[in-house]
């Protein structure tokens, strides 16, 4: 197996393991996910799908879905930090809003509540995991997957 399939594939299982790990901390620990919290989980989700099509693809393929997947990163870590933003501001909030109503119609948040439904309050401080708030845990995750993406899409042959 070449290295940029073996690259994509990484990426998918990281974005997957984030997913698995935001269940743990909303089913187990008992953190319920926010509008923004949600909108990241797409983006973690799209990410994870994008990689997995691309690893199957020849190699335009691959830079081609590593880079749709980067955007994707791109754009999670815009809104994750928006929502580190949110946090830091008590003015600021996303709440009950037409934003939390509009994702919990989405198909997907019918289909997989579990995963995608919104139920949480944004400014909602949780405890810090290892000196991090979970926006700025996405934010660095989206950054390092969006590098590892860029440097596949931008690989010359």
């Amino acid at each position: 197996m070449n290295t940029t399939k073996t690259m994509l594939i990484t990426v998918a299982f990281i974005a997957i393991g984030l997913l698995a790990f935001a269940l743990y901390l909303q089913h187990i620990e008992g953190m319920q996910p926010c509008p923004l919290c949600v909108i990241q989980r797409y983006a973690f989700a799209a990410i994870a799908l994008f990689c997995l099509i691309a690893a199957a693809l020849p190699p335009a393929g691959e830079r081609a879905g590593a880079a749709l997947g980067a955007l994707t990163a791109i754009a999670g870590a815009g809104v994750a930090g928006w929502h580190i933003h949110v946090k830091s501001s008590p003015d600021v909030s996303c709440g009950i809003d037409p934003l939390e109503t509009t994702l919990n119609t989405i198909p997907t948040a019918e289909l997989m509540p579990f995963l995608f439904k919104a139920d949480g309050l944004c400014s909602t401080n949780y405890a810090p995991i290892l000196g991090l708030s979970l926006p700025q845990w996405a934010l660095l995750w989206f950054a390092v997957l969006s590098v590892a993406m860029m440097r596949v899409a931008l690989k010359r042959r």
